[in-house]
């Protein structure tokens, strides 16, 4: 752990790099059909939807209903679940833009009961309701991807060689087509010099990354960021153990000339075919903090502008976009300027954590666009060193955001794949509140099995009805073409208070798999506090910093999918009964 960076991160993350007008946009009207329902444990909240909303904020007691370690707290659908916080008064208001709150609904007032009824989940396995949309395979973050070059080791492993496995994993279990990270354009890999007042380029430490990459099986989403010391008009300005400058260029036409110079070279490498179709650029990161970006709001559009027309003039169909934003910052500010300005925007992109990503389609359509939005960053917290990920909290929270993204989000990108991370220090530890979907070592943490389990379902989605005191169980369903059916139930708050367990929010599930014939295998894997979940493994090992060389292996056994109980058979249709821990994942396999 890098200390100073750390305290640098404190300092400044909180601060915006500049005040923007507002884009004009229409006043949201105040959500009707409030309803509050007790439940055990819990309070669940459904309104009716406001037209143009992308997102509500729930209040409690007249306060936004709000946590320390979620930048967004809005909820983008027409239904909120409040538990381990007693009786309250409840409203709820739409927000048509990040700065844009409408006025409150009527309120309503309601408790927890101390018992909960069962949760009744039935699925159809003869009613198909879309293809199943998967946006987790779209793309993945990793920590910058010159890492992939490094030769040291943390906690005796390898970096180099386990980032690529771990990039690798992604690919052949999860799916994944794309990767994005920062800095490609740091000094590390030697981009960019000024020889006698001259600019010399030099790609072959980009090279040598992009083409690991791609002999993954995988493509850069090629965020175009940082700046080269020799071009910033203020290298002194940093971010990050590894010192990334985040000054503006100072000179607009030479980082053009850069950044059409970069896009020239990977075409002529790797094909312009192969561009078109799997790569994309994206214009810096979180421009709309202070800690990225130490120019101007005026000026990060300059350098959008800029940088798409760079992109465009190697070729039209190579795709750009952004803001790349933090919390949801600028997007439709960038929407507007784009209008003005006639710069391309092939796709909006933006970052949030904690929470289940918002749908700004409504704007969208508001601007005329069809375009795809891709969340490239996103994940149950945003501050480094923080364990509310590593245990199966993360695993509920990543599939509630996976589901409320499933059609609506071209891509929700994880962050990150590894460990093997340095933004503020390498690991100090095995488990110390990493990003990573795997461990330093490739041990799968208990979200990195969440999403392997998506990954198992089939393509065709079945219909599914929870009834019940449901809380926060939720089901997706799908069958395989050769017959196999797939149910994925999990149990889950946002409410990171409440992220190591809460007993009064255990669910009885009663399942029933109708549509089905003849004999089938029934598997059942589980994910909770004691089943697939390594961390708990290495505290029975007496935990610690860093395994012995002998308790790899052990751990590596322990990072397994654990089955609740052994396979057994039935005929027709299926009636399952059992208990689901919050938080806790089942996932019921039917196989004829």
């Amino acid at each position: 752990m890098d200390t100073a960076a750390q305290r640098d991160w404190q300092d400044r993350i909180g601060q915006a790099s500049g005040e923007l007008s507002p884009a004009a946009r229409p006043a949201p009207e105040a959500p009707t059909g409030l309803r509050a329902v007790p439940g055990g444990g819990q309070v669940t909240l459904t309104w009716n939807p406001v037209p143009g909303a992308i997102g509500y904020l729930v209040h409690r007691d007249g306060v936004p209903a709000t946590q320390p370690d979620v930048d967004v707290p809005a909820v983008p659908a027409c239904r909120y679940v409040d538990t381990g916080h007693g009786e309250a008064a409840y409203a709820v208001a739409a927000i048509a833009a990040m700065d844009h709150l409408g006025p409150l609904s009527q309120e309503v007032r309601a408790a927890p009961v101390d018992s909960a009824a069962a949760v009744s989940i039935r699925v159809d396995a003869r009613r198909v309701t879309r293809e199943l949309p998967r946006p987790w395979a779209s793309m993945v973050g990793s920590e910058h991807l010159s890492h992939l070059l490094s030769t040291d080791e943390s906690g005796g492993r390898p970096i180099g060689e386990e980032l690529e496995r771990a990039l690798r994993i992604m690919r052949d279990e999860l799916g994944v087509q794309t990767v994005r990270a920062h800095a490609i354009l740091c000094d590390d890999l030697g981009v960019y010099k000024e020889v006698d007042g001259q600019a010399v380029y030099d790609f072959s430490g980009v090279d040598a990354v992009y083409d690991k990459v791609v002999a993954l099986g995988l493509r850069p989403i090629v965020e175009l960021g940082y700046m080269p010391r020799d071009l910033a008009s203020d290298p002194s300005k940093t971010v990050f153990s590894y010192k990334a400058i985040i000054s503006p260029p100072k000179d607009f036409e030479a980082w053009s000339d850069l950044v059409r110079a970069l896009v020239e070279h990977l075409v002529e490498r790797y094909g312009i075919h192969e561009l078109v179709e799997h790569w994309a650029f994206e214009v810096w990161n979180e421009a709309n903090l202070a800690v990225f970006w130490s120019g101007t709001p005026e000026e990060y559009f300059l350098l959008y502008d800029v940088t798409a027309a760079a992109v465009k003039n190697v070729h039209p169909g190579l795709r750009v976009g952004g803001p790349a934003s933090a919390a949801n910052g600028w997007v439709e500010e960038l929407l507007a300027h784009v209008e003005e300005s006639g710069a391309a925007l092939d796709f909006v992109s933006t970052h949030t954590y904690g929470n289940a990503p918002l749908d700004w389609r409504p704007v969208l359509t508001r601007y005329g666009l069809d375009v795809p939005v891709w969340w490239t960053e996103w994940g149950p917290t945003p501050t480094h060193f923080h364990g509310i990920g590593d245990g199966p909290f993360g695993a509920t929270f990543l599939l509630h955001g996976m589901k409320s993204a499933a059609g609506r989000v071209a891509a929700l990108s994880h962050w990150v794949a590894s460990d093997h991370f340095e933004e503020l220090g390498r690991p100090p530890r095995l488990f110390h509140g990493g990003f990573g979907l795997l461990t330093v070592g490739n041990l799968s943490k208990p979200r990195f099995h969440a999403l392997a389990l998506a990954a198992r379902l089939g393509d065709a989605e079945l219909a599914t009805a929870v009834d019940g005191d449901v809380a926060g169980v939720e089901v997706w369903a799908a069958r395989h073409d050769d017959g196999r059916v797939g149910v994925l139930v999990w149990n889950g708050t946002l409410n990171q208070a409440q992220a190591s367990g809460a007993p009064e929010l255990t669910r009885t599930v009663l399942l029933t798999v109708n549509g089905i014939e003849g004999e089938h295998t029934i598997t059942h894997h589980r994910i909770d506090q004691d089943h697939s979940n390594v961390e708990a493994a290495w505290r029975s090992m007496g935990g610690g910093d860093w395994p012995e060389p002998g308790q790899w292996e052990q751990l590596r056994a322990a990072a397994t999918l654990d089955e609740l109980h052994p396979p057994t058979l039935a005929n027709g249709p299926v009636t399952l009964t059992f208990e689901l821990p919050m938080p806790g994942v089942s996932f019921i396999e039917l196989s004829p």
